[in-house]
């Protein structure tokens, strides 16, 4: 049986109609990673215990118990923990450690019966746009291993892209689940900051962290947002069941804004801005209405981005000292230990934005930097909520250009400048899901971005699919 590019739902039909087995299922997609991997290397490691997985989900299928996901194979992001298998967000610090406890969405997708094959490479600690900057080397982009697959969720992305998966599940601090997913042509959502539990995620960003879905339709995308979505005390950060009721919206979304200032940003590509048109003709021809909106300050996120992401990353990442767990550098005395570690144990994207960090939180700079990178995230935040009264989604590209070549963007400026239609949705932790569309002059995936107001996710879910049906 032909089981490619198979979505969770023709899945979930062939294993409840037993015309396919677990053990076929999940085979198929080892045999993906086997051949495909090499190449690609959007694969790390594979868990140690997919059969004992198998055969607890042919079970619940056999015993009429299964759920949505039982029985559909996926692969985590490295930095997402799974009790006892390795997690070690693709960093030298964390090569070898093993994870003592599951991450909240781990536990719902083991519920579920869900298969977890393994981990999904990234860039180091979830830093970076292009998954360049990995201890395991980079992943290729499946449509041209010449290219990148965006980051830092890029080993997620091209996975599904490659079929080396049904979903995976990335984690989004500013773009690096849309990004890459809008790179490899797969959709990529992030929630509402709070719908998600983050527990059992490493921190890389507090304020600014999700964990969401990559899969081949809108559809999927929504179905496993349903399974991980839930409450969970552990995280203080996490929206009560009755806090998200005061936000969901009683009607469909019917009026598309677009900020067409700042699609006018520098560095955006023309075939960029035409693909973007033909996904609003496609909704319009879908019945919405697209309005032009005023978003005068949106453009300060991405340089209020990288003042705040740097300080919560110096504090984050200041656990992993050579003492406690993970790489140890042994020095002459104790400081020096502890610098030896920091240094061979952090690649140069992460001691970057660690010093860049240190910096903008250092005595006589907090005020003139961090203080108000905060003060006009709160302006930022503001600006889209009155912007949300008169519309109920906003659209724009997913990022400015197609994916760039591997070792193309060796200027910091100019790769963060890949981040600059994501970041507004984490500044403001706002719901966003990228949708492939046509292609660029090269072939290459292109796509459009929607985002919603604070816990309107489903709005995101419902203008997708009628997008997806649209968009020629």
């Amino acid at each position: 049986m032909n089981l490619e590019n198979l979505t969770i739902k023709k899945a979930r039909a062939l294993l409840d109609s037993k015309e396919v087995s677990v053990r076929e299922l999940v085979d198929y997609y080892l045999v993906n990673i086997e051949s495909k991997n090499e190449e690609l290397n959007a694969v790390v490691g594979l868990y140690t215990n997919i059969d004992k997985q198998v055969e607890s989900a042919q079970k619940m299928i056999d015993a009429g118990e299964a759920k949505a996901l039982t029985g559909i194979p996926y692969l985590l992001k490295d930095n997402i923990l799974y009790e006892g298998q390795i997690a070690g967000a693709a960093s030298k610090m964390l090569q070898n450690y093993a994870a003592t406890y599951d991450s909240h969405v781990v536990l719902e997708l083991k519920d579920q019966g869900a298969i977890a094959l393994g981990r999904a490479n990234m860039d180091e600690f979830a830093m970076g746009s292009s998954t360049e900057f990995s201890y395991y080397g980079p992943t290729k982009n499946p449509h041209d291993i010449t290219r990148v697959p965006g980051g830092t969720s890029g080993g997620s992305a091209a996975a599904v892209a490659a079929d080396m998966a049904l979903f995976t599940l990335g984690s989004d601090t500013a773009g690096s689940i849309r990004q890459p997913a809008g790179f490899c042509g797969t959709v990529g959502y992030k929630p509402t900051y709070g719908m998600v539990s983050r527990h059992g995620l490493m921190a890389m960003g507090s304020s600014l962290d999700s964990i969401g879905p990559m899969t081949h339709t809108v559809a999927d995308a929504g179905l496993v947002h349903d399974v991980i979505s839930t409450y969970d005390e552990m995280d203080a950060t996490n929206a009560t069941y009755e806090d998200r009721k005061k936000y969901i919206p009683t009607t469909e979304p019917k009026v598309v804004g677009v900020p067409r200032a700042f699609l006018e940003s520098d560095g955006v590509e023309d075939y960029v801005l035409a693909d973007f048109e033909k996904g609003l003709d496609a909704l319009r021809d879908a019945g919405y209405e697209i309005r032009d909106i005023e978003l005068p300050n949106i453009a300060l996120s991405l340089p209020v981005y990288y003042i705040i992401l740097p300080a919560e990353v110096s504090t984050n990442l200041s656990r992993y000292d050579g003492i406690r767990y993970g790489f140890s550098k042994q020095g002459k005395n104790v400081l020096d230990s502890y610098m030896q570690t920091k240094e061979e144990g952090f690649g140069p994207e992460a001691r970057r934005r660690i010093l860049m960090g240190t910096y903008v939180l250092s005595a006589g700079y907090r005020d003139a930097y961090y203080t108000k990178a905060e003060q006009v995230r709160t302006m930022i935040t503001n600006e889209l909520r009155d912007a949300f009264k008169d519309v109920d989604i906003i659209a724009t590209p997913t990022s400015p250009t197609d994916a760039f070549k591997l070792g193309e963007k060796t200027d910091p400026i100019a790769m963060y400048a890949a981040d600059l239609f994501t970041v507004p949705s984490n500044i403001t932790g706002t719901p966003a899901i990228s949708i492939p569309t046509g292609k660029s002059p090269d072939g290459l995936p292109l796509s459009i971005q929607f985002m919603a107001p604070h816990f309107h996710d489903e709005n995101l879910f419902v203008i997708g699919q009628k997008f997806e049906k649209s968009f020629k």
